[in-house]
C-alpha cells in the first residue's frame, strides 16, 4: 500500500514537475518589522527550528512521523549564501518573491527528512525572519 502512495505521488511529480515555478509565499514579511540578524544567531535558528518544523510541515495522514526527525543541512543567512550555487539560487528566489531587503533580513534553511520515502519528500527548504515583536517565523516552505 505504501508503495502505490509512494507510486500516486511521484510520476505527477515528473510530469508537473515545472509547476513549482509558480511557488509564491501568501505574503511577504513587513520590512519595518524585521529585526537585523547574522550568523552569529545560527544556534538560535537551529534551536528554534524545533517548533517551527512541526508548525510548517504539520503530518501527512499516510506518513504522520515522516516530519517528526530532521537534518539541517545549511542555516544560513541569505547574503552568506552568495557564491554558493546550491543555495545562492535561493537567495534569488527570495529576492524575487518579496525584494532584495526582505531577502537580505532572512535565512534559508535546507532540511534533511530521513524518515521520507522518497526524495521529494525528504528535502526542505525554509525561508525564516526574525520579527522584532514576535520573534522568528517561516516566511517561506518551497518544499
Amino acid at each position: 500500500m505504501k508503495m502505490l502512495y509512494i507510486l500516486i505521488m511521484t510520476i505527477p511529480m515528473l510530469f508537473f514537475g515545472s509547476i513549482q515555478g509558480y511557488a509564491q509565499p501568501k505574503e511577504c514579511p513587513v520590512l519595518s518589522e524585521l529585526e537585523k540578524t547574522s550568523i552569529k544567531d545560527k544556534k538560535e535558528v537551529i534551536k528554534v527550528l524545533n517548533t517551527l518544523i512541526p508548525k510548517t510541515y504539520g503530518k501527512l495522514n499516510e506518513f504522520p512521523d515522516i516530519y517528526t526527525m530532521w537534518n539541517v543541512v545549511t542555516a544560513t543567512p541569505f547574503p552568506k549564501t552568495v557564491g554558493n550555487k546550491n543555495e545562492e539560487d535561493y537567495f534569488g528566489m527570495a529576492k524575487t518573491f518579496c525584494g532584495k531587503e526582505i531577502a537580505e533580513k532572512s535565512w534559508l534553511v535546507r532540511l534533511d527528512f530521513p524518515k521520507a520515502p522518497g526524495a521529494n519528500l525528504a528535502q526542505g527548504q525554509i525561508f525564516l525572519a526574525k520579527s522584532k515583536e514576535k520573534g522568528w517565523f517561516v516566511w517561506f516552505r518551497y518544499h
